[in-house]
């Protein structure tokens, strides 16, 4: 049978990340984060309801994490879900879902209310660095709203009718 292990999280950091580096010199981070979810209940009242999750990240996007992120910053974390499991001193077991970060996209603009959350409207991107990828960092996002200036737009100078 075939098995899928995919979360996608938007919300804000319940703590500033803690960055620490395991002996072979990778880092890792350690965030809180908070969910909201709001819905209407049986009797039809709106209900909030608030999800607290740990998360791990690993190598550049901890380290990007640490450096600019803090407590309340809005982040949306796409990875998978990791059950540890450990024992205590006087033998019981416990353990813990937490979420391993893949890809981390920091929202919110710069100084607004996340705490030095990202650059500009699209925020910014860390993600551990795949073989087949050409570049580490996403494409600046574009704006199409209003006209290019000048011949250095997408339609080269020409006019071809084209709205944009």
């Amino acid at each position: 049978m075939a098995s899928y292990n995919r979360v996608i999280l938007v919300g804000n950091l319940t703590r500033d990340p803690e960055l620490r580096y395991i002996p072979s010199g990778t880092a890792v981070a350690e965030v809180g984060l908070a969910v909201n979810d709001r819905r209407k209940n049986a009797s039809g009242e709106w209900v909030e309801e608030t999800t607290f999750v740990d998360v791990t990240l690993w190598a550049r996007t901890a380290e990007v994490a640490s450096e600019y992120l803090s407590k309340g910053s809005p982040v949306l974390i796409e990875g998978r879900l990791k059950l540890d499991t450990w024992q205590t001193n006087d033998g019981q077991k416990r353990s813990k879902l937490k979420v391993v970060c893949e890809r981390m996209q920091m929202l919110g603009g710069r100084g607004g209310g996340g705490g030095g959350s990202g650059g500009g409207a699209g925020g910014g991107e860390a993600r551990p660095r795949q073989d087949s990828e050409y570049s580490e960092a996403a494409p600046p996002q574009e704006s199409y709203d209003s006209e290019p200036s000048g011949p250095s737009g997408p339609s080269g100078g020409a006019d071809d009718g084209i709205p944009f």
